[in-house]
């Protein structure tokens, strides 16, 4: 009895005299009211547990008084003090599955961090030290996996990359043994595949953090890097307008769910049947509605551009839908983005592709090889911005 309570009180000890130093001489109440709430929140839901992190983030507030030169966060330092008392940072645990997993300050938060690492990546060498990123690929890529590669290992980490025939989702093994598997080897997933449901059931099963790499349904990695650009290029970012041009598909949703978060008006131009998931379309306008963003869908490209800031495309049939490719090309073809319909935009419009792209079909080489495009600092970019996201999530 007496070596259980040793060791069930060592933990919440050590990190209660540390926290003394901060609190000057307050740790008596500081460590009552967390072991208090900690021993609460395991029996009671999540959303009590929310309420109990802002409620103690006020008390470690209140007793820290701040600190004297600004640096102390009291959330940050009670976060701490649960990993210590839980013996694991579980409770700590966040996934990127789609833009709206982090708010506007998030966003903004991360642009500054994947700037910073962009002007000076010396400094983030060995922050990820000794990490793995494991990496899953069930559709091919280019940017993506140079990206996320080059990145971890930037950050002083590894990857592992596993391709669709060495795990076969869902056939070969389940979403819940690879995800139980994987949590006990590395300290991130990575994820590009098709049902967005698999990886929701991913970060559902797997106790280290996952992220969202494409799916059908988002792209959340692209929007990051697509929005650092245009915020490089424009500066300020509230009140633009920027154009998406084609298929209302997972680009299409993510750019919404971000322009939303960030007060820039998104507007779709597609055909008529090709418009956007409903129910992206319908989270979106309820988020634009805290920034007084707009997010409209037309379905006229020189109506939709008009006054824009960003003209941006995608492939007409994505991956999944080759047999469409024909049947697309006569559908989408007044959707094209070619000088004509740049010249409806702003004065300084922008170019953007997530890339590849098909030259000649959804762009015309004047357009994506003009001054106006930043298609290539856009794919720089998706290094920057996920270096920034698994640093935040991994660390």
């Amino acid at each position: 009895m007496i070596f259980r309570a040793f060791r069930v009180f060592l933990p919440i000890c050590i990190p209660m005299v540390a926290t003394g130093f901060v609190v000057s001489g307050k740790a008596y109440l500081l460590a009552g009211t967390i072991i208090t709430f900690n021993v609460l929140s395991k029996w009671i839901p999540l959303a009590i547990a929310r309420v109990r992190d802002r409620h103690v983030a006020r008390i470690l507030s209140l007793c820290c008084n701040a600190s004297p030169n600004g640096q102390a966060d009291p959330l940050d330092i009670y976060q701490r003090l649960c990993i210590n008392i839980h013996g694991s940072s579980r409770a700590m645990k966040k996934d990127f599955l789609t833009i709206r997993d982090f708010t506007r300050e998030e966003i903004l938060a991360t642009f500054k961090l994947a700037s910073d690492m962009k002007a000076h990546p010396e400094n983030y060498a060995s922050a990820l030290k000794g990490k793995t990123l494991a990496m899953i690929f069930e559709k091919p890529s280019l940017r993506t996996r140079v990206s996320f590669d080059v990145g971890i290992h930037q950050l002083g980490g590894f990857s592992v990359s596993l391709l669709p025939m060495e795990i076969s989702l869902g056939k070969r093994e389940s979403v819940y043994d690879v995800a139980k598997n994987l949590e006990r080897m590395v300290q991130g997933i990575m994820i590009r595949t098709f049902a967005h449901q698999i990886v929701v059931d991913m970060a559902k099963h797997a106790s280290v953090p996952v992220i969202n790499a494409l799916t059908d349904y988002s792209h959340p990695c692209q929007a990051l890097a697509d929005y650092l650009t245009i915020q490089e290029v424009k500066g300020e970012l509230k009140g633009l307008k920027l154009c998406f041009v084609g298929d209302g598909n997972n680009v299409a949703h993510s750019l919404m769910f971000a322009g939303a978060r960030l007060g820039v008006n998104v507007t779709v131009a597609c055909p008529k049947g090709y418009e956007p998931s409903p129910t992206a379309l319908q989270h979106a306008t309820e988020d634009a509605q805290e920034t007084g963003a707009r997010i409209e869908v037309v379905h006229n490209a020189f109506d939709g551009v008009m006054n824009a800031d960003v003209i941006y495309t995608d492939v007409w049939a994505s991956m999944g839908q080759e047999s469409e490719t024909e049947k697309r090309k006569a559908i989408f073809h007044p959707f094209q983005v070619n000088k004509q319909l740049m010249a409806r935009a702003n004065n300084g419009a922008i170019f953007m592709h997530c890339l590849p792209a098909h030259r000649g079909d959804e762009v015309t080489d004047e357009v994506i090889d003009s001054p106006a495009s930043v298609v290539f600092q856009e794919a720089e970019n998706r290094l920057h911005a996920q270096k920034a996201v698994m640093y935040q999530l991994m660390k």
